[in-house]
């Protein structure tokens, strides 16, 4: 047995240590045992944060319902030159005319970033009609099932400047340039890295000095849902604030990347749908890390390729959904269920099973957060016991209600 697994590990080692091929589509691998992981309970820090929205109960569709009737999300973005963005954005407003889609569809000059829901024969025909376009042809398209209707309020389909929220903007960076983003691995070969990354880290003497560094680009309480095993807890509640990698000389305990190794550190990036790694990958290339591997599709694509292979968790999603459990993404049948895993309320540390996000009822924190049914009685709605003193609190909602715009509550009186 030991020589086996002695050997298995050389096997793996050989394939990190290797050049990478070109990405290729692989058979599925078996699906292993569910992972656990516990994490503790951070402290309260004031500041403005995404909105929580309620998850609907996944309850299998009515079997009579039409197919083309069915809600689906659907995601998808593309790097490519676009000379006139502000008409492209016409064009695809005349194309949607009529058609029951909701989302956040954003144009520029360096491509588009989509994520809408809608009944799937509108949804699949609006992602149709984009890639018959000679540019978009070949980009990832991504679905998943929406069984309460819409995911999004509305729809918002405008020109931005920059495809992502991130500090200063994404208009300089080189995203156009293919050399200067992350290498893409498929979702198999992903899975192939991450098990030579545990015989790295149990048979390190035998690496040359090599090191695979397992990296998680998208906020804490996204990590809070789910997240690869081994991956480190990102310290950011906002994909604008990220600074891996840009400490240089100075010590971060918080930063993942301060003091490794440029040349010989093979920095793995995952996010949900892989754009916000390919953006960030570009400011790492220009800080001179040279070994920068992203996720093809984020976790989203792993999961419905690969399972739950080395998963923990749900995923976070940035919709009415907001936590989607691994079988969203590709369903098993007739596997017996497995222990589920649970994650830690935000104001006591215990443990919560109900991967359900709310806000802090102190408009002026409005973190989004994970917690247990006492605490949220106990603080009335807020994160921690300093909110629940603020002046400006909104009410505490029963269930998975959620709040109305903040600009509501700021403008009312919310003592």
């Amino acid at each position: 047995m030991a020589s086996s697994v002695h050997h298995n590990c050389h096997r793996l080692l050989a394939l990190h240590l290797r050049p990478l091929p070109a990405p290729a589509r692989h058979s599925f691998s078996p699906r292993p045992a569910r992972l656990r992981s516990f994490f503790p309970a951070p402290g309260c820090r004031l500041g403005t944060h995404a909105i929580a929205l309620a998850e609907p109960d996944l309850v299998p569709p009515e079997e009579e319902e039409d197919d083309d009737a069915r809600f689906i999300v659907v995601t998808f973005y593309k790097f490519v030159p676009l000379e006139d963005p502000r008409a492209e954005v016409a064009s695809h407003l005349r194309f949607l005319q009529g058609r029951d889609i909701h989302g956040r569809i954003y144009l520029n000059e360096q491509g588009i970033n989509a994520q809408y829901s809608g009944p799937r024969k509108d949804a699949v025909a609006y992602a149709d009609w984009v890639k018959k376009d000679h540019r978009f042809c070949d980009m990832l398209v991504q679905t998943s099932p929406a069984l309460t209707g819409h995911a999004f309020p509305r729809l918002k389909l405008r020109y931005k400047p920059s495809l992502v929220q991130l500090e200063g903007g994404s208009w300089h960076l080189p995203l156009l340039d293919p050399s200067m983003r992350a290498t893409p691995l498929t979702p198999s070969m992903w899975k192939e890295r991450l098990e030579a990354k545990a015989c790295l880290d149990v048979s390190s003497s035998e690496t040359s000095g090599r090191r695979l560094l397992l990296l998680d680009v998208r906020n804490d309480y996204e990590w809070d849902v789910g997240h690869f095993e081994g991956a480190l807890r990102p310290n950011v509640d906002c994909f604008r604030s990220t600074s891996f990698g840009l400490s240089g000389e100075m010590e971060d305990p918080w930063d993942p990347l301060n003091g490794v190794d440029k040349e010989k550190t093979d920095i793995l990036m995952y996010c949900t749908g892989g754009i916000r790694c390919d953006v960030y990958s570009t400011i790492l290339r220009k800080k001179g890390f040279r070994n920068l591997y992203t996720l093809e599709g984020g976790v989203s694509n792993y999961l419905k390729a690969e399972g739950p292979a080395g998963w923990v968790g749900n995923l976070f999603v940035f919709d009415g959904r907001l936590s989607l459990p691994p079988a969203t993404f590709r369903p098993s049948e007739g596997e017996e269920e497995e222990e589920r895993w649970v994650g830690r309320c935000y104001a006591c540390g215990s443990e919560v099973v109900e991967l359900r996000h709310r806000n802090c009822a102190n408009i002026d924190c409005n973190r989004l957060y994970l917690c247990c049914g006492w605490c949220a009685a106990e603080l009335a709605g807020c994160c921690c016991s300093g909110c629940k003193a603020a002046p400006r609190l909104r009410p505490l909602l029963p269930g998975h209600q959620r709040y109305l715009k903040w600009h509501v509550y700021r403008d009312a009186d919310c003592s």
